[in-house]
């Protein structure tokens, strides 16, 4: 049990809970809560609308590692009852809940991908229909009626939605309010949840409040940019690193963000200690090639990922194939425009100025002169989705860092 004597100062648990949070609100109660001396129950909920995660998702759960490792009880919450619903967060549309088989199969995939994070002995899973089924259709009237439609109005998507005259079905507002059931059922101290999740969020506190509890703390992560260093990390854009991707294909999109989007990278997705991550980018500021650093987060990541030592021989793989340094230490940027959501590698080449012509592009291809993130091109007409960065090659020379947008 933890206790006063036994637990980190409090000054020493902030710098950990507050490194690469967004908001903590409000910070003062989440001090007096520290002082309290007992674990806090610390929750963060996910719905299972995809089989898997990708690092996006870790944010969040990269945090509750944090308040496991201070002694905390950590609850990952699975929303197999809001995702019938349909988390409306983000969406200009009204967004189509799952069926009961669909939630079943993505739930099964992501305990065992969240416990390449969270110690299994010390987290407390859930699943929100445990309440919320028995809940009634009497419970879900008399829920309803302790917000009223002027404050769901206030919800910055909701808002837009409305002032731009497309639909909000009514069961769109019960989202909010189950989620922030969750925390009067679980009596939680604490939750997390991205910025976009932050109305929601302070729903519970709301209800906590009526219910006659503590409210919660929320507290928010920032929404963790994709590949191409401009949308949010989404499977559906491709600009995404999939937490069960294969090592060699993690480690080669690692490789292929910007230096610039790599420190983002380092402060929410890294587990190194900041003064370290401070470190690289003095040696980055005295001339260390960036590449050179972004290696050691791209290992790290695969050994999170893969197990102890893939990392290494990922990063072997790597530099093998771009034959121990032939990419030189400034490739160009360029910025091409899908007009459908993909385009063809001959295009791309042309159009990146890799190539005089799209004739040109299909015979380096066919010659083997051609290279995505270090693989050998065969098709020509291979297609290339949106929101992605890759390093495409013709020869040893002609090399460009292209995100397609």
């Amino acid at each position: 049990m933890l206790t006063t004597e036994t637990m980190p100062p409090i000054d020493e648990q902030l710098a950990l809970i507050r490194r690469g949070a967004e908001e903590i609100i409000p910070e003062q109660e989440l001090v007096d809560k520290l002082k309290l001396g007992r674990p806090l129950r610390v929750k963060a909920g996910f719905d299972p609308t995809a089989p898997d995660l990708h690092v996006g998702h870790t944010v969040l759960i990269n945090k509750l590692r944090v308040f496991q490792q201070l002694g905390h009880e950590v609850i990952f919450l699975v929303g197999d009852f809001t995702a019938r619903i349909g988390d409306p967060t983000g969406k200009n549309v009204t967004r189509q809940p799952l069926d009961e088989e669909q939630i079943k199969r993505n739930a099964a995939t992501y305990q065992e991908q969240v416990f390449k994070i969270l110690d299994p002995d010390l987290t407390r899973v859930v699943y929100n229909s445990e309440w919320l089924d028995h809940l009634g259709s009497a419970g879900l009237i008399k829920l309803a009626a302790r917000y009223n439609v002027a404050r769901m109005l206030e919800r910055d998507d909701f808002d837009k939605r409305y002032k731009s005259g497309q639909s909000i079905a009514i069961h769109e507002f019960l989202y909010p309010l189950v989620q922030g059931y969750d925390s009067v059922a679980l009596s939680a101290d604490i939750e997390l949840g991205g910025t976009d999740q932050k109305f929601n969020l302070l729903v519970g506190r709301h209800l906590q409040q009526q219910e006659g509890q503590t409210p919660q703390v929320v507290l928010t992560m920032p929404i963790l940019e994709g590949l191409d260093g401009v949308q949010k990390m989404s499977k559906s854009l491709g600009n995404y690193i999939g937490v069960a991707d294969p090592a060699d294909e993690m480690f080669g999109k690692v490789m292929s963000i910007s230096d610039e989007l790599m420190w983002r990278y380092f402060e929410l997705l890294s587990f190194l200690p900041a003064d370290i991550v401070d470190g690289y980018r003095e040696q980055a500021a005295g001339g260390q090639n960036p590449r050179d650093i972004k290696l050691d987060l791209a290992a790290e990541l695969v050994d999170r990922f893969h197990g102890a030592g893939a990392g290494p021989r990922a990063r072997e793989a790597f530099i093998a194939r771009f034959s121990r340094g032939a990419l030189p230490d400034e490739i160009p940027e360029i910025q091409l425009t899908a007009p459908d959501g993909g385009i063809r590698v001959a295009n791309i080449l042309r159009d990146a100025g890799l190539t005089q012509s799209t004739s040109e592009s299909m015979r380096m291809v066919r010659q083997g002169a051609v290279k995505v993130d270090g693989e050998r091109v065969e098709d020509p007409k291979r297609m290339i989705s949106a929101g992605a960065t890759h390093i495409f090659q013709v020869g040893k020379r002609r090399i460009a860092r292209v995100t397609i947008n």
